[in-house]
């Protein structure tokens, strides 16, 4: 096997990263989902496994794109005379990597860390929100009418509309929440984002502007997508 074959290969197994990822997006947006419509516990479980059928295929491949990566490296700096099999050569090294895999692995994955982070978000919020009106619908558990049901869809909306919908920044209903993984609050992305930039060119550090949090060092890299949150913000929308 030669060096551009290997080239070649790389290019391959990183293209196939992107299928992955891609793969993970879908199986969040399914768990949500499921969640959301109060679905079995035991389908919200499965989309679990398939995360991480995702996670270990992930980790076997950047495993073999690395041990590919060392080996080529290795050769290049050592410059035998013969070059040797560099596909065995990689494959030793792969099989290394592999013989080191831990369960913590999987749990590691920046994709399956995000899902489950969504997943415990949105079981919260469903979890207020039935809570809230769990009472009417004992209320009317007798009673089937269209005025009961529209009440009771009316009821859901002032709930929601109830909820931390507000950006602490900006003082305006978040289109695109983003939440802070240190302190566990949100903001609309833009505006903190801005108010970080801001902060930086002062040299100044930033304290999260959400009223009473002790967090006083926000960065960039705390943030990540609220898919939960802009969830409940746009079904509120569309009441």
């Amino acid at each position: 096997i030669s060096f551009n074959a290997i080239d070649s290969a790389l290019s391959s197994l990183k293209n196939c990263q992107s299928y992955i990822n891609s793969g993970m997006d879908v199986a969040t947006q399914v768990a949500l989902d499921l969640v959301e419509s109060f679905n079995d516990a035991e389908d919200v479980d499965n989309m679990e496994k398939v995360m991480l059928e995702y996670a270990t295929m992930d980790r076997e491949l950047n495993h073999y794109i690395k041990a590919f990566e060392e080996t080529i490296n290795q050769v290049k700096r050592e410059k035998p005379e013969n070059l040797p099999d560099l596909e065995n050569l990689a494959q030793e090294k792969f099989l290394e990597m592999e013989s080191k895999n831990s369960d913590s692995d999987l749990q590691g994955n920046e994709k399956y860390m995000y899902f489950k982070d969504q997943l415990k978000e949105m079981k919260k919020q469903c979890k207020n929100i039935f809570f809230s009106f769990f009472p009417i619908l004992l209320f009317h558990k007798s009673d089937h009418d269209k005025d009961t049901i529209e009440q009771i869809d009316e009821d859901i909306a002032v709930t929601r509309s109830q909820m931390n919908f507000i950006c602490p920044i900006t003082q305006m209903t978040m289109k695109r929440p983003v939440r802070n993984k240190v302190c566990g609050h949100s903001y609309e992305e833009d505006a903190i984002l801005e108010m970080i930039q801001t902060q930086k060119q002062k040299k100044k550090k930033v304290r999260c502007p959400n009223m009473g949090c002790s967090y006083v060092d926000v960065k960039g890299s705390d943030l990540v997508p609220d898919e939960a949150l802009k969830r409940m913000i746009d079904s509120q929308n569309k009441q």
